[in-house]
């Protein structure tokens, strides 16, 4: 696809099925699509990104990779892994302050074998960055460096072939969506998606639940992505910002900082379906969803895509509990 390389990672396709319990409950017919299972040091959606950024490092001729997040970011973790698989040194540039416990996230980066460097804010992330990545270049290793979140339109050709990975099950179930629902923190997955909907000519509406950004912000970002990817494709439509839903009223406190809503979701999804969503990203999109169950607003058959997370409870339960 659109020549570029892809290595495996991820464990694919993900399941697809409904949540009959919540379904009842909230009087709607609501699916899941489990990326929180496809393998790789717990799952996640960065599996599939990373499958596209790691053939290009691969091209490249890369032995080194490095990127960044918060000090529990998922995506870091499943580059930790990706990285052990391919037999590619990682650096992570982590930003959480000088005194951090080994626990969740950060316990799995640490245990896959990465090199955690951890700072400050942003501003030092990318000093670090740019320092570490002179020289690992300097000692020969042609580092590949990846930004927050997988974000590009390489990463973003991971979502690409989940929609259409989705098109085929839609298919196969005899089933089509109305609203598919998920959390948007860069914006690649919603990219991804987005841009893979266009060329299929299907028209669910996309919903983003920014965990961080203001929603004209990563509306922005996430156009960009979608039309660089398209770009790639060579397909003729560019996406426009009128293409992109996205809602910023569910970030509640702060990024990283559970909601009363998120809190909510985690037990109503535990209890109901035995599926454990995470305080910082899909818990906030899972509470777009309730929220709007309750409101009356939503209708039709509903997919909620679980993009993964669930290493980030263990490091806040006492925030959760």
């Amino acid at each position: 696809m659109m020549n570029l390389r892809r290595v495996k990672i991820a464990s694919l396709p993900t399941d697809l099925y409904r949540m009959n319990r919540l379904s009842d409950y909230l009087g709607l017919d609501v699916y899941i699509k489990r990326d929180d299972n496809t393998g790789l040091a717990l799952g996640g959606n960065k599996a599939r990104k990373l499958e596209f950024l790691l053939g290009e490092a691969l091209d490249k001729g890369s032995k080194s990779v490095i990127t960044t997040g918060a000090v529990q970011s998922n995506h870091a973790r499943q580059t930790a892994a990706a990285c052990a698989l391919s037999g590619l040194e990682c650096h992570l540039v982590l930003e959480g302050g000088k005194s951090v416990p080994n626990q969740g996230n950060l316990l799995l980066d640490r245990l896959l074998g990465a090199e955690v460097h951890i700072v400050k804010d942003e501003d030092e992330a990318n000093m670090y960055i740019n320092a570490l990545q002179a020289k690992l270049a300097a000692e020969g290793k042609n580092p590949y460096v990846i930004p927050v979140g997988g974000s590009t339109p390489v990463g973003a050709a991971g979502y690409f072939a989940a929609m259409m990975e989705l098109f085929s099950q839609s298919r196969e179930h005899g089933i089509s969506f109305d609203k598919i629902i998920f959390a948007s923190g860069s914006g690649g997955t919603h990219a991804g998606l987005l841009a893979g909907a266009l060329c299929l000519g299907v028209a669910p509406s996309l919903l983003g639940v920014s965990v961080s950004r203001a929603a004209a912000l990563l509306r922005r970002q996430t156009v960009d992505l979608a039309n660089a990817l398209l770009s790639r494709v060579g397909f003729p439509a560019l996406a426009t910002p009128s293409d992109v839903n996205v809602t910023d009223q569910f970030i509640g406190p702060g990024y990283g900082v559970p909601s009363d809503e998120a809190k909510e979701a985690i037990r109503l999804f535990a209890h109901l379906e035995g599926v454990l969503l995470d305080p910082v990203y899909t818990a906030k999109a899972a509470a777009a969803l309730l929220h709007m169950a309750k409101e009356g607003t939503i209708q039709g058959n509903i997919l909620f895509w679980h993009t993964g997370g669930s290493p980030v409870l263990f490091a806040m339960g006492d925030q959760i509990i």
